[in-house]
């Protein structure tokens, strides 16, 4: 063992490591340089680290509010597969063409009805995702939404490998791309996200909290409420508050029979869909 100090690096690797982001320094920093921190990591489940060293600053300022819980319901009986839930998403959360955060497939009943099921992140109670983000990027607030912070995600994609839905995407470029849906179904109202980040569906949470903070109710009125729900032709979706028995979904929960997806995962999504007839 010796006292002498490590050699400096080189000029240029001095360089090039003051020019690194802190996300792409900590991409670095899992990927290849940090062998023991990982195994202590791995050691542990991944989000008891997270919240050991990361929990406060992940939430940032919008914990939300226990008194409510989000949840969306859609009515595949009534889906005639227009698109314009998938399309007003696009606009409004400004993704790309095959980054979609609200995707549409066709499938079959047994007897052979056609019907079409819409997929956003399903802000699931149990979610995945939250369970194997090492920095606390992606997390559960109060009112059960599952929000990502874009600044503390490092790119790993734990996250996107976690998820049993596919809701999760990642941004592999700079975005130069012209929306096609924009304007003609909705103007973007948040950021575009980095290079190097996953992102997916919000349920529009800046719509509900600028909403609540205007005392508009999400799920009654539009402007406080995701933009895939009013847009629909047919009122196949709706959107509420499940701690309210008066909300359009708790009305629904309570006086139809729903079914979500893949619940033997016991992952607990708050996306219900109303069965097409011969499905069940």
């Amino acid at each position: 063992m010796t006292d002498q100090a490590p050699a400096p690096a080189p000029p240029e690797q001095a360089a090039k490591l003051n020019l690194l982001s802190r996300r792409e320094f900590m991409t670095l920093l899992i990927g290849g340089g940090a062998t023991l921190v990982l195994a202590a990591t791995l050691a542990e489940p991944l989000d008891t680290f997270a919240r050991e060293i990361f929990a406060e600053r992940s939430r940032g300022l919008h914990e939300g509010d226990p008194n409510y819980h989000w949840a969306m319901v859609i009515d595949l009986n009534k889906c005639i597969g227009c698109n314009y839930c998938v399309w007003a998403c696009q606009a409004t959360n400004d993704t790309r063409e095959d980054m979609r955060w609200n995707i549409r497939v066709e499938d079959r009943t047994a007897l052979g009805k056609t019907f079409h099921v819409t997929r956003p992140c399903l802000h699931c109670g149990h979610a995945p995702c939250v369970e194997v983000c090492p920095v606390g990027a992606t997390y559960k607030r109060a009112d059960g939404l599952v929000v990502m912070d874009y600044d503390k995600c490092i790119g790993c994609r734990y996250c996107q490998t976690a998820c049993p839905y596919g809701a999760r995407s990642f941004n592999w470029s700079e975005r130069d791309d012209a929306n096609p849906q924009v304007p003609d179904w909705g103007q973007p109202e948040v950021e575009r996200r980095p290079r190097g980040v996953v992102e997916k569906c919000t349920f529009c949470i800046h719509r509900i909290d600028a909403g609540l903070a205007k005392g508009l109710m999400p799920g009654i009125d539009e402007a406080a409420t995701p933009a895939c729900i009013f847009v629909c032709p047919v009122n196949a979706r709706f959107f509420g508050n499940l701690n309210d028995p008066d909300s359009p979904v708790s009305r629904i929960l309570r006086t139809q029979p729903t079914l979500r997806l893949r619940e033997d995962l016991g992952t607990e999504p708050n996306v219900y869909y109303i069965p097409p007839e011969g499905l069940i």
